[in-house]
């Protein structure tokens, strides 16, 4: 009941003179006038004897009593952190302010049947006249039952016949009624199917608006890597000739400066002038870079290549790490470093996994999507440390780690699940997502981004594609922790039975009939 692992309160109010005082000066005087109350309460009670419900006061004194003490126990926390044993008495104090609320409720009747004095004797008075006036009444009473005999004879006959007019419109309104619940049920069911349908128009819309943005998407990916692999399949086929041939000159100079050791004035200058021994060392070095500059283009058409597929309309068979590995080559400039934040590092815990059958387009739509998502939410974390100076000024980078303790970081895990599952996790240490938003993440045009800034499709699309595949797409994520993606992919699906955009683009025509 008294532990002081605790810090004490007083640090809440930063050990202010004045905030401190003033807490203290307000708990002490409530305290006092919750100590001052009950004793006159009792005062009351023990010179009113005739007071009924005196052990009511004694109660109201017990609760104004515990209201003190929680009040000084205020003050006692300021410097002792005995927490506990303050929250136990707060518990005595609900406890008995319960009791006595209870109390009260089952008393009002009680109380607010007890007379005056001035009442009673108000009552007696209008006993007796009621006395005298109720004989009179009782005379006159007589007198007007016999009539009122005869009236309730002529009114029983005019009741009846209304009444069979009554029960009449009774019927008719009871036949009205029934029609009307039925039109109102015809209406609601009616209503139901054009909300569904709207509904069904939505979501066949969004994903024909994205589905052709993709489409035109990879089509431009596709046609600049193919313009581009035709003049870089011709550089780097005439590499390999041309350094030999550069060999073989280089080789021949070296011969006449083997045999001719002593050229003539002029060859002399120009051989100084050009600086013939640094061309002969760095000419070698010149080709090396040219040459891993064409395979790093070469590279990156591929990367394009893989990544719009639209050779591969049909599901089929694909290593799904080049879809990955393509994604991050397309999202490779927003990972770099940048002028307000450090670089994203990029961990990859890629499993030994099989080849996977499914719309590679598709999937990687898919991590396109994510990945986007991540890397807008780990800029989002960097601005919130910006500096407006830029970033390495004022050492923004350290004041980064300092404040977050992490780098920027995208962890992307595959491994086998049960030896029938493919299991993709892609995961940030971004803002997160607070509990409310993930229930509705996958809605369309429902975003956490700001204004301008998403359309609310990419994560409705990506659970829709997952879906289409017979997988699952889960959310896991904790505000100001990152947020984590969970895709599952069986590895042998029914979906290839049938192609998935004729049956989308099917569904869409029936909805629109």
């Amino acid at each position: 009941m008294f532990p002081n692992y605790f810090i004490p309160h007083g640090h809440c109010y930063l050990w202010k003179p004045g905030l401190v005082g003033l807490h203290i000066l307000s708990d002490g005087l409530i305290a006092v006038a919750y100590f001052l109350i009950p004793i006159t309460l009792i005062y009351i009670v023990q010179k009113r004897k005739d007071v009924p419900f005196d052990w009511v006061f004694m109660l109201f004194g017990s609760f104004i009593i515990c209201c003190g003490i929680t009040h000084i126990m205020e003050i006692w926390t300021l410097w002792h952190p005995n927490y506990w044993f303050s929250g136990f008495l707060k518990g005595i104090t609900a406890l008995i302010s319960l009791c006595t609320a209870a109390v009260l409720v089952e008393l009002i009747p009680k109380i607010l049947a007890i007379p005056s004095p001035d009442q009673l004797a108000t009552a007696n008075l209008a006993l007796q006249n009621e006395i005298g006036d109720r004989k009179q009444a009782q005379e006159a009473l007589s007198k007007l039952m016999l009539e009122l005999e005869k009236r309730v004879t002529e009114r029983t006959i005019a009741l009846e016949v209304a009444n069979e007019l009554l029960q009449q419109e009774n019927r008719d309104r009871s036949l009205a009624e029934n029609s009307l619940r039925h039109s109102e049920a015809k209406l609601l069911e009616r209503t139901q199917q054009l909300e569904e349908t709207l509904q069904q128009l939505k979501e066949a819309q969004t994903q024909l608006v994205q589905t052709e943005k993709m489409s035109s998407l990879g089509q431009m990916v596709a046609g600049v890597a193919h313009e581009i692999n035709n003049p870089v399949n011709f550089i780097y086929g005439n590499l390999i000739p041309a350094e030999e041939y550069i060999k073989d000159i280089l080789g021949l100079i070296k011969a006449y400066q083997v045999y001719y050791p002593n050229p003539a004035p002029e060859i002399a200058d120009k051989i100084h002038t050009i600086e013939l021994d640094f061309i002969l060392k760095d000419l070698q070095k010149l080709f090396g870079s040219l040459k891993i500059g064409a395979e790093r283009i070469k590279d990156i058409v591929k990367s394009l290549r893989n990544f719009s597929r639209l050779d591969e309309a049909d599901m089929k068979k694909v290593n799904i790490h080049e879809g990955l590995d393509s994604t991050l080559m397309i999202l490779q400039h927003r990972l770099k470093e940048q002028t307000n934040r450090p670089p994203i590092q990029v961990i990859k815990e890629y499993g030994d996994l099989p080849l996977l059958e499914c719309y590679a387009g598709q999937i990687n739509q898919v991590f396109m999507n994510i990945l986007s998502n991540a890397i807008d939410a780990l800029e989002q974390i960097a601005q919130q440390g910006d500096s407006p100076k830029g970033y390495w000024e004022n050492d923004f980078y350290e004041h980064f780690q300092s404040t977050y303790c992490h780098l920027l970081t995208i962890r992307i895990r595959t491994l086998l699940v049960d030896g029938q599952w493919m299991q993709i996790r892609i995961a940030d240490n971004g803002t997160g997502i607070d509990y409310d938003a993930i229930a509705k993440i996958y809605d369309p045009f429902y975003t956490t981004k700001p204004i301008g800034s998403g359309t609310g499709l990419g994560l409705a699309i990506s659970y829709q594609i997952i879906q289409a595949h017979e997988g699952y797409l889960r959310c896991t994520s904790e505000v100001g922790r990152g947020t984590e993606f969970i895709i599952e992919i069986p590895l042998r699906s029914q979906v290839g039975q049938c192609d998935c955009h004729v049956a989308h683009k099917q569904v869409v025509m029936n909805n629109l009939g």
